[in-house]
C-alpha cells in the first residue's frame, strides 16, 4: 500500500505520537515520554512536508485520510504546504519571489533573534497568502475549498473536545507539543536558507549531516531536495553526493545542533562564529536550475 516501504518509519511516528499522548493523559505526565512526544512533533512536521511532495500511499483515499490524520497531529491543515511550499517556495527557492524568504524581514540576517522571530514573521505573510488562495478556490474549485475547511474543522473539534474534558491536559499534552512542531516547521526555513544566496545555482540552501537525517527523513539534504522536489526522501543522500562539491563550504554545516550552538549562541560572544551572508557573491541561478528547482 505504501509507495516506498521505508515510509513505515513515518507511519510508526504517526501512530507513536498519539499513543504516547493518550498514555500520559490516562496515567500521568512523564518527562521521558514527553521528550519523545516533542521529538515526534518535529518528525510529524517532516512527514507533513514529505507527504505534500510525495504522498505516502498508492491509494488516493488513504492519502486523503493521511491528510486528515496529519492535520490532527500537527494542529494545522495539511493543505498549506501544497499552497505555500510546493506552489511558491519550490518555484522561487529563497529568491525575491519567495514570499517567506528570510531576508524579507529586517534585512539579510542569520542570528538568534532572526531565528526566533522568523516563524512569527512568516505567519504574517503566509496567512494572507492562504486566505487569497482559499478565496480563489471558492470560485475555481469549491470542493477543494470545502476540503480545506474540513481540515480546519476537525482541528477545532478536537481542541474543543479535549479542552472541555481537561483543559490543563489539553494544553500540556496537545497544544504545547503541536506549537513546538509548528515552530520547527516554520523555523526550519530560517535554518536552511538564512545567509544563503537566493540567486545562486546551488548555494540557496544549507545542508546538515548526522543523526538528523536518519531520524527525520533526510531533511538535512536540502539542496538536493530543492533540485529534485519529486524525489523520495530515501534518494536524497545519493543526490546530495552529486552536488556536494558544487555547494559553498559554508553551506555544508555538519550537525544541526552544532551549527545552532555556533551560529546562535557562541556568535553572541565570539565574532569568529558569526554567520556571513553569501547573497550575491556566488554563481547566479540559471533558467535551467530554476526550472529544476520548481
Amino acid at each position: 500500500m505504501l509507495r516506498n516501504w521505508r515510509d513505515w518509519q513515518a507511519v510508526a511516528y504517526m501512530v507513536a505520537l498519539p499513543t504516547l499522548v493518550v498514555w500520559q493523559w490516562q496515567f500521568g505526565w512523564s518527562w521521558p515520554l514527553y521528550a519523545i512526544v516533542l521529538f515526534l512533533t518535529v518528525g510529524v512536521s517532516a512527514i507533513h512536508h514529505n507527504h505534500a511532495h510525495h504522498p505516502l500511499w498508492k491509494w488516493n483515499w488513504l492519502n486523503r485520510l493521511s491528510d486528515l490524520w496529519l492535520t490532527l497531529l500537527q494542529g494545522h491543515p495539511t493543505y498549506v504546504l501544497h499552497v505555500s511550499h510546493n506552489g511558491n517556495h519550490h518555484r522561487h527557492p529563497h529568491g525575491p519571489d519567495d514570499i517567506a524568504r528570510t531576508y524579507r524581514f529586517g534585512g539579510d540576517t542569520n542570528n538568534l533573534l532572526g531565528y526566533l522571530l522568523h516563524p512569527l514573521q512568516a505567519i504574517c505573510v503566509l496567512y494572507p497568502y492562504f486566505t487569497n488562495w482559499l478565496r480563489n478556490m471558492t470560485i475555481r474549485r469549491p470542493q477543494v475549498f470545502w476540503y480545506c475547511m474540513l481540515q480546519y474543522g476537525i482541528v477545532i473539534v478536537l481542541w474543543a473536545t479535549l479542552a472541555v474534558v481537561d483543559w490543563r491536559k489539553w494544553l500540556l499534552l496537545v497544544l504545547v507539543p503541536q506549537l513546538h512542531g509548528l515552530h520547527w516547521l516554520l523555523a526550519t526555513n530560517y535554518l536552511q536558507h538564512a545567509h544563503a544566496d537566493g540567486n545562486s545555482r546551488y548555494n540557496f540552501a544549507r545542508n546538515f549531516d548526522g543523526l538528523l537525517n536518519p531520524l527525520l527523513f533526510n531533511i538535512g539534504y536540502h539542496t538536493a531536495h530543492h533540485l529534485h522536489g519529486g524525489a523520495h526522501w530515501t534518494e536524497l543522500p545519493r543526490l546530495h553526493e552529486q552536488y556536494k562539491e558544487k555547494i559553498h563550504p559554508q553551506l555544508l554545516c555538519g550537525g544541526l545542533m552544532d551549527y545552532m550552538c555556533r551560529t546562535y549562541i557562541l556568535s553572541l560572544f565570539f565574532k569568529r562564529f558569526q554567520s556571513r551572508s553569501l547573497m550575491g557573491i556566488t554563481a547566479p541561478c540559471s533558467p535551467e536550475s530554476q526550472q529544476a528547482a520548481s
